[in-house]
C-alpha cells in the first residue's frame, strides 16, 4: 500500500518504522552503548505503548521494533506482543496494517522457554547482538569487568540463545534470525572474520555495523571507525561476495556468499552510516521508554508524547501531534556531518547527542 501523501516528511520520506524502546537499563555495559543504570522517570504503561503504536500504525508505520536497553528485561514484553497482534488487522487502519514485528536483544535473557513464548505471542523476527566469537572480545565488548571468563560465560549464552530462537520456530533462512556486530577499530576489528566463520557456521545472516557517534559517553572518533568497504574487502577476500543491495528505507546494503566456496553460506550486510550514510529514504521514528518521540537518531532532544496519554488518552491529540512531528521532520545528520566529523569536540553543546540506549538505537 502506498504511503499517504500527509504523512511524508519535509524531505518527502514516508513513515515507514517505529522504534519503541522499552527500557533504558541493560544487563551488559557495552562501551559504544553506555546504558543507563536506572529506568528514566514516567516510564510508559503497557496501556501506553499500547496507544503509541496503534497511532502510528495509523498514520502508516507499518513496522515495529521492540528495543531497549535490554528489552527482555522488560516483564510486559509478552504481553504487549500479544496485544498488538490485533493491529494486524487492516479494518479501520486508515493506512494499512501493522506488518511486522521485531526484536533486537543481545541474547543473554533469552532461554528456550522465552523464546517460545515470544513466538507464541505473535513475534516476528529476532536480531541478537554479538560483538565478538571469544570469551576475551566478548567481554571487551560487553563490559564484563570479570574478563575473558565471564565472557566465555556470555558467549554461550549467546549461542545457545541463538539455538532457541530457532528451535521456536525463527527462521534465519527467512530472515527471521539475525545477529548484529557492531565494529570498532583497535577494539575487534580483529573480529571480522572469526563473526564471519562464526555466522555461516550457523547459518544467520550476520550485520556489521560501523561504530557510531551516538551519545556523548562513548568516547566516539573517527579513527575507531572501520569503514562498510573495508570490513567487506577483508571477508570478501576469504569468502567471495556478490552484492544484493539495500531495500528502500533499510539500514543495511546486504551481500551473498557464493556459492560452492566452503561451509555456510548465507547473507552479509552492512551498516554504514559513517561513511555511506542512508538519510535520504531513513523512514524512522524513534519513541523513547519515557515517550518522547525522537526522528533521529543523532537528535540531541526530542518531542514528549506524554501529555496526550496523561491523564487521560487523547487519540485525536496524540494523532496530530505525531503527524506534525512527521511533517515537520527533516533529519539528515549524518549526510550533514560527512565522513570528517572526528575532529568535532563531542564535549561541546552543539555535539551532545541523546545516549543510544535511551533512544533504543
Amino acid at each position: 500500500m502506498a504511503e499517504p501523501a500527509s504523512m511524508r516528511d519535509r524531505l518527502g520520506r514516508p513513515a515507514g518504522v517505529l522504534r519503541l524502546s522499552l527500557t533504558a537499563r541493560c544487563n551488559l555495559a557495552c562501551p559504544y552503548c553506555c546504558p543507563d543504570s536506572q529506568e528514566p522517570p514516567e516510564l510508559l504503561s503497557l496501556a501506553e505503548r499500547l496507544q503509541l503504536v496503534a497511532a502510528a500504525v495509523d498514520l502508516g508505520f507499518g513496522t515495529l521494533r521492540l528495543t531497549g536497553g535490554e528489552p527482555l528485561l522488560n516483564r510486559d514484553l509478552e504481553a504487549l506482543i500479544a496485544r498488538l497482534q490485533a493491529l494486524r488487522d487492516p479494518r479501520g487502519r486508515p493506512s494499512g496494517p501493522l506488518q511486522d514485528i521485531a526484536l533486537t536483544t543481545n541474547g543473554a535473557l533469552l532461554g528456550a522457554e522465552r523464546a517460545r513464548a515470544l513466538k507464541a505471542a505473535g513475534l516476528d523476527r529476532i536480531t541478537i547482538s554479538l560483538d565478538g566469537s571469544d570469551g576475551e572480545s566478548v567481554a571487551r565488548m560487553a563490559g564484563l569487568l570479570a574478563g575473558p571468563s565471564a565472557g566465555e560465560a556470555l558467549l554461550a549464552k549467546v549461542l545457545a540463545a541463538v539455538e532457541h530462537a530457532r528451535n521456536a520456530g525463527f527462521d534465519p533462512a527467512a530472515g527471521q534470525l539475525k545477529l548484529n556486530a557492531v565494529i570498532a577499530r583497535g577494539r575487534n576489528d580483529d573480529q571480522l572474520l572469526p563473526l564471519a566463520a562464526l555466522a555461516r557456521r550457523l547459518g544467520v545472516e550476520l550485520r556489521l555495523i560501523e561504530f557510531m557517534d551516538v551519545g556523548n559517553r562513548n568516547g566516539w572518533n573517527l579513527e575507531q571507525v572501520v569503514p562498510a568497504a573495508e570490513m567487506l574487502q577483508r571477508i570478501g577476500a576469504v569468502w567471495p561476495l556478490e552484492p544484493v543491495g539495500r531495500a528502500s528505507g533499510a539500514t543495511a546494503n546486504r551481500w551473498r556468499y557464493r556459492n560452492g566456496d566452503g561451509d555456510g553460506g548465507g547473507q552479509l550486510a552492512v551498516v554504514a552510516s559513517i561513511s555511506a550514510p542512508f538519510c535520504g529514504d531513513c523512514n524512522r521514528l524513534r519513541i523513547t521508554a519515557d515517550g518522547v518521540a525522537y526522528t533521529c537518531l543523532f537528535a540531541s532532544s526530542g518531542f514528549d508524547l506524554k501529555p496526550w496519554l496523561r491523564p487521560r488518552p487523547d487519540p485525536a491529540g496524540l494523532d496530530a501531534a505525531l503527524r506534525g512531528l512527521w511533517r515537520e521532520r527533516r533529519d539528515r545528520y549524518s549526510e550533514e556531518r560527512g565522513p570528517e566529523a572526528g575532529a568535532a569536540d563531542r564535549t561541546t553543546p552543539a555535539a551532545a547527542h541523546a545516549e543510544m540506549a535511551y533512544l533504543g538505537g
